[in-house]
């Protein structure tokens, strides 16, 4: 299981085994049953979640009740309320399992201890943040200049294994479009 984080980290730097296995030091394991929550609106967040297997959903809900899908979070992905987390406060959006989903957690103090501790993790974790941050960026771009078809057209050619595990409902809530518009979109 944690060779899947040492993977994904040494993605962006590298680390001797002494270093992985400090940062291993920080992570606990995790797994959650499809439609668990790891999040709940209103509740405190205490965990940024690494996927290791599974599939996840961030979920906004609306003050009328409307679910609008955030994001999706698969293998090798991280994901949480990261507002709530960071500043620890309450959740505004929930975390829920789409699959079964086995996750490294990460203590906000723990992240900071590592950050404190090992520079290089520092530098990991801005990596991802700025990745983060441009994939927010381009999705707010493409809600501004695309249509619910090129929408659906651009979530197919980034994320073709996501089409083939969320359910139609989820990717319609996810585009902004009803259940309908999506079956007409998909081919």
């Amino acid at each position: 299981m944690y060779q899947s984080l040492r993977e994904h980290i040494e993605k962006i730097i590298s680390l001797s085994e002494d270093e992985f296995a400090f940062v291993c030091t920080h992570f606990s394991i995790k797994k959650f049953k499809k439609h668990q929550f790891l999040v709940q609106e209103g509740e405190e967040v205490k965990y940024s979640y690494f996927v290791i297997s599974g599939l996840l959903k961030l979920v906004h809900t609306d003050e009328t009740g409307k679910q609008r899908v955030v994001s999706f979070a698969m293998e090798d992905w991280w994901e949480s309320d990261y507002y709530a987390y960071f500043t620890q406060t309450k959740a505004t959006m929930s975390l829920e399992c789409i699959e079964d989903t086995e996750t490294l957690c990460l203590l906000l103090e723990d992240y900071k201890k590592l950050c404190d501790s090992l520079p290089k993790m520092q530098r990991f974790f801005l990596e991802k943040a700025n990745f983060g941050f441009i994939g927010s960026q381009r999705r707010i771009i493409s809600w501004l200049t695309s249509n619910s078809k090129e929408r659906y057209e651009q979530l197919i050619k980034q994320y073709p294994s996501l089409i083939q595990r969320v359910p139609k409902s989820l990717l319609a809530a996810y585009l902004g479009v009803s259940r309908e518009t999506l079956s007409r979109l998909s081919p």
